[in-house]
């Protein structure tokens, strides 16, 4: 850990020059400056009375953030292939975020799982093929490039009435896949 460069950043967080810190840390703006740029190590002890002046402490100050995954490959993906449809969890570990993102593909005359309402809202959006929303008792035609948004209080189904495979791209807030 670098720990001159997040004290300094810690002090352009407080919006404090390095005279003020100095003060407030009862150390010389010397010191304080050759800490920041790491040529000298303060001890436990004063590296406490610098963390205090600055709003924190020890324990927070050494804590680590795990980087948080942002991008995910083909590598990451799990595929769950059903005799009508596949599905693909493309951000693993979905269920325990807001959304929950898969790609379905919907083999020919196939359908998807049925999903049971409950308290949320979904979105779709068909990459490949035709296929068919179907809400209780209606049915709604949906080509490539369009769109589907509805909330999640009814139950429903996708259906691909065509000759071929439909891919959709399905995002569930909560997760429900």
């Amino acid at each position: 850990m670098d720990i001159g460069t997040k004290i300094k950043q810690l002090r352009h967080v407080n919006d404090l020059t390095l005279e003020e810190l100095a003060s407030r840390s009862e150390l010389t703006k010397g010191f304080l400056s050759q800490v920041e740029r790491n040529l000298t190590s303060p001890s436990i002890s004063t590296l406490e009375d610098i963390l205090e002046a600055l709003g924190t402490n020890l324990s927070e100050f050494f804590k680590e953030e795990p980087d948080e995954k942002v991008v995910f490959t083909k590598n990451d993906f799990f595929i769950d292939q059903r005799n009508e449809h596949t599905i693909e969890w493309i951000v693993p570990n979905a269920q325990k975020n807001d959304m929950e993102p898969i790609l379905l593909a919907l083999s020919p005359h196939g359908s998807s799982q049925t999903m049971n309402p409950f308290d949320g809202q979904e979105f779709g959006y068909v990459l490949k093929g035709n296929v068919d929303l179907v809400i209780e008792t209606k049915r709604y035609h949906i080509k490539t490039g369009e769109t589907f948004y509805l909330d999640g209080n009814c139950s429903h189904f996708l259906t691909n009435p065509g000759s071929r495979e439909a891919k959709v791209l399905w995002i569930t807030t909560p997760p429900m896949f």
